[in-house]
């Protein structure tokens, strides 16, 4: 297929179809890039409230680097991989100190800014700089494979590099923010994973996917490793109008969000048997009025699955914890501190603790 052939079609089935999105009415890189984190794993229907209220709290990219992780961590809370979070606060404390608050005009010095790939300085060079070089992302990956009969597995790194190269012969010189705009939307929007919208396509005479009725089977992916089941037992101490968190510090998943005082062990059990082990963040003289035992919980991680139990005990008399990590934090500031999507759960479910 002639390249500009490919590039006019799939821009003018933009110019027709595309969605009115705020990122869009801009070329600001910080907004761009702003947008780009957020979207990452996450449906733009669920990312565009996150990015409403970033940047009504954080206008420029010098207010955000202004702000402490715990406010940005907050903001982020339900999104999940917290690590590109951490990486945005980061990035924007980079630009401000090492760019003098204004992003690089160019892929390479993009791509060596924390939590910046190769996807995201893709976007920001072509969308903010215009700059000719092309965005391969899920959508990319599945149009392509599809219109091209690629059998390469998207998840090696010699499939990422066949499908970068086919996408940069593919993309338009002189318009390249629109053809990779383009190329995105119609794959989030016309050549969906399941059933795509082939009876009306720009591309179906040239489609090898439609030709062969083989839709369902590109993109080719290898098989993922089986997720990893963790055993939660939080123990929630209560005193008053007030509960026992800690701040996770371990390089772990949730790291720098709050929860309770964790029991972890490598098989479901009886959760009364932990008991004995939560005397490690109690104090000797600890006097228990009631403790009652929570239904599971099942969180669901890229590779893990969190099965969870919340043992709640409520203290008459209660000294300093041994655990000097762990404080009491009143109802009304739990509220404001970041915290695990299951954690929330957990507080919604219980809110006759409030």
């Amino acid at each position: 297929m002639d390249t500009r052939y490919f590039s006019d079609k799939v821009v003018e089935w933009y110019q027709r179809h595309k969605r009115d999105l705020p990122w869009r009415d801009t070329q600001e890189p910080y907004k761009v890039w702003l947008s780009e984190i957020i979207l990452q794993q996450t449906r733009v229907i669920q990312g565009m409230p996150y990015y409403l209220r970033f940047v009504d709290r954080f206008p420029t990219v010098q207010a955000l680097a202004s702000a402490s992780e715990q406010e940005v961590l907050r903001l982020w809370q339900g999104l999940g991989y917290y690590t590109r979070a951490r990486n945005l606060h980061k990035c924007a404390k980079v630009i401000v100190s090492d760019h003098g608050g204004n992003f690089p005009n160019t892929f390479e010095k993009l791509r060596e800014l924390p939590g910046i790939g190769e996807y995201t300085a893709a976007a920001i060079a072509s969308f903010s700089f215009k700059i000719p070089v092309a965005v391969v992302d899920g959508n990319v990956f599945r149009v392509l494979s599809r219109i091209f009969g690629i059998e390469n597995e998207i998840n090696t790194p010699e499939g990422k590099k066949v499908f970068t190269r086919l996408a940069n012969r593919l993309l338009s010189q002189t318009l390249p923010d629109f053809h990779n705009q383009a190329i995105m939307e119609f794959g989030a929007l016309h050549c969906i994973p399941k059933n795509p919208l082939c009876e009306n396509c720009n591309f179906q005479s040239n489609c090898f996917a439609a030709q062969h009725s083989l839709q369902s089977a590109f993109p080719r992916k290898g098989k993922s490793k089986p997720s990893r089941k963790r055993y939660f037992h939080y123990f929630v101490i209560q005193k008053g109008n007030a509960l026992l968190m800690r701040k996770r510090q371990d390089k772990d998943i949730w790291q720098g969000l709050y929860d309770f005082h964790l029991v972890e062990s490598n098989k479901s059990g009886k959760t009364e048997h932990l008991l004995k082990e939560v005397s490690t963040a109690l104090s000797t003289d600890a006097q228990v009025e009631n403790i009652e035992i929570s239904e599971n919980y099942k969180h669901i991680l890229t590779h893990q699955i969190i099965l969870a139990k919340f043992v709640l005990i409520k203290l008459r008399k209660f000294t300093p914890p041994k655990d000097k990590d762990l404080k009491f934090y009143t109802f009304e500031k739990i509220s404001d501190l970041p915290k695990p999507v299951l954690i929330n759960r957990f507080l919604t479910d219980y809110k006759k603790l409030f």
